[in-house]
């Protein structure tokens, strides 16, 4: 069984897809961009401030089905620009703390309204 997750402290869907699905013990977060939730607009031109942006609405969301980004097992991250690889990491590792998820990094040519970074993650809710 899946169930669809929505916070407004992230940003809506543009089109037909969730902001997350639960399926049982896991939960599948959507590609996030950096959009503000409040002002629907792109955060910066700046990486650094777009991927603090995009973990932020992560965080979010997986804070609206009682995760955090502790639970965190898998990540795609999508860049636009291979050079800023170490920034993109330095501002990334803020977030995360060992062990690490698994993480896939794919260099892309554009991405949705102009963004330089798309992170899709899936966490894992622990059972006590």
């Amino acid at each position: 069984m899946k169930e669809a997750l929505y916070t407004e402290k992230a940003p809506r869907p543009v089109g037909p897809y969730s902001q997350a699905i639960r399926a049982g013990d896991l939960l599948f977060v959507s590609g996030q961009i950096p959009i503000d939730p409040t002002t629907g607009a792109l955060v910066s031109d700046d990486l650094e401030q777009q991927v603090r942006r995009v973990m932020d609405n992560i965080k979010a969301i997986l804070e609206a089905d009682g995760l955090s980004l502790d639970d965190v097992v898998k990540v795609t991250a999508y860049l636009t620009d291979p050079n800023r690889f170490q920034d993109f990491n330095r501002v990334y590792s803020e977030y995360f703390k060992g062990p690490y998820p698994a993480r896939t990094t794919v260099f892309v040519t554009r991405l949705p309204a102009g963004a330089q970074v798309e992170i899709e993650v899936i966490a894992l809710r622990h059972r006590a």
